[in-house]
């Protein structure tokens, strides 16, 4: 009689086949659908409005990388400028996206009504963020660090980064039709969203070509520094000072197959003082209003008056290989001196000048009002002043001063 018993290994062996065979089989139904019934959801079967063919297209900014350095190291003098700036930047940038996704002449001529819809509080936001971001009290260090103009840069990339994708989402859309899901179809030549365009091909690319300008400006502008010693009168009130220590290290190594052969180590320290106050030959006022019995002294808005900083190399110890060749120092001592001022004005070193300098004021002119009449009172404003230019002269812009002022009063 046959034996028909088979080894429990060979029953694995068989279900582990089959388990193979039917997943082929699964794969090649995939595949067979895919190719004769999956074309549903495929490029030629979307709506013509939905679909874009991407074309090739060089970037043009009508943006004079000089100008742009001069305004950007001097913004609140260039304010129109400025503006300018960034309707020629942004302009140029949503024209580049245009030409990219190939869209008709009569879309296109629609591009400039959809940006002037923004730009209005675009420019507005694009400056505050700028001057927010840029220290400019420090142009004079910055200057001497070899980095006035690249700061600049940095501070521009920061600001068009923030805002550059949502503009070029918002015009886009209201210039192309899309799905219900608010998608567009696309083919040809290197596909990319609008704002991967308007970032890789366009504001990067520009950014670029200005860091290189302002490398060659920060070169010629440190070695020309107070070239003759400058004497100049001032009248400055100082009445908040910040003393601070920081420091910095940094560790080089030279590696070979992933192990370490030599390594040098910098500990670089440095001390900070710093005067925050007024500067009262930009703005200083008396009034006196008999009528309300009020003596009004009115002040610039604080600001940073001096910096100090002493730099101290604590540690210095170079490897065999000499790693410490390739260390910019200057870049060091740069970047504690940034962070000593980023401190000091991200705390609330301009209120306590503030309500220091209306003591003052108080001590000052307190007694010589009493003087002149018991019911008098002294009032301290502080006025900002936001530089615009108006008209072009001889001598550059006109200035014209909008005011925010904020009154702290004092019973004398």
């Amino acid at each position: 009689m046959a034996n028909n018993y088979s080894p429990p290994q060979q029953k694995t062996q068989n279900a582990g086949r089959m388990i193979l065979l039917l997943l082929l089989l699964v794969l090649a139904g995939v595949l067979i659908y895919r190719k004769y019934w999956g074309n549903s959801g495929s490029y030629t079967n979307i709506p013509k409005e939905f679909q874009l063919t991407y074309k090739p297209a060089d970037f043009e900014v009508s943006v004079d990388p000089e100008d742009a350095l001069a305004i950007m190291n001097n913004p609140q003098r260039y304010r129109r400028e400025f503006d300018e700036m960034v309707y020629s930047i942004n302009m140029s940038i949503l024209k580049h996206v245009t030409d990219r996704m190939g869209l008709d002449e009569s879309v296109k001529a629609r591009l400039k009504d959809e940006y002037e819809k923004h730009h209005s509080y675009l420019k507005n936001l694009y400056y505050n963020d700028f001057i927010a971001l840029q220290d400019s009290t420090s142009a004079i260090y910055q200057a001497w660090y070899d980095n006035q103009s690249a700061n600049s840069v940095e501070v521009l990339n920061q600001v068009a980064a923030k805002y550059t994708c949502f503009l070029v989402t918002h015009v886009i859309t209201s210039l192309v039709k899309t799905n219900e899901a608010g998608s567009i179809y696309a083919k040809g030549q290197s596909v990319d969203t609008p704002c991967g365009i308007a970032i890789t091909e366009a504001l990067q690319p520009m950014l670029k070509r200005m860091e290189e300008r302002a490398a060659i400006e920060d070169f010629g502008r440190s070695r020309g520094i107070l070239q003759e010693k400058v004497e100049r009168a001032v009248a400055e009130l100082a009445t908040m000072e910040v003393r601070d220590k920081k420091g910095i290290n940094k560790q080089l190594q030279t590696k070979i197959w992933g192990f370490s052969v030599s390594s040098s180590d910098i500990e670089i320290t440095a001390i900070s003082i710093l005067k925050v106050g007024f500067r009262l030959n930009d703005y200083f006022d008396v009034t006196l209003n008999a009528k309300s019995g009020t003596v009004t002294v009115t002040l610039p808005e604080p600001q940073v008056l001096s910096h100090e900083v002493y730099p101290k190399i604590d540690k210095l110890d170079i490897g065999w290989l000499r790693e410490v060749k390739g260390v910019n120092l200057n870049q060091s001592f740069n970047i504690l001196r940034e962070e000593f001022r980023r401190d000091a004005l991200e705390s609330d070193i301009m209120e306590k000048a503030k309500s220091q300098a209306t003591e003052l004021m108080d001590t000052m002119f307190g007694p010589m009002i009493s003087s002149m009449n018991k019911r008098y009172k002294l009032k301290v404003r502080f006025r900002e002043t936001s530089l615009q230019p108006e008209e072009e002269g001889e001598e550059g812009p006109t200035i014209r001063r909008e005011e925010k002022e904020e009154e702290q009063a004092l019973d004398s």
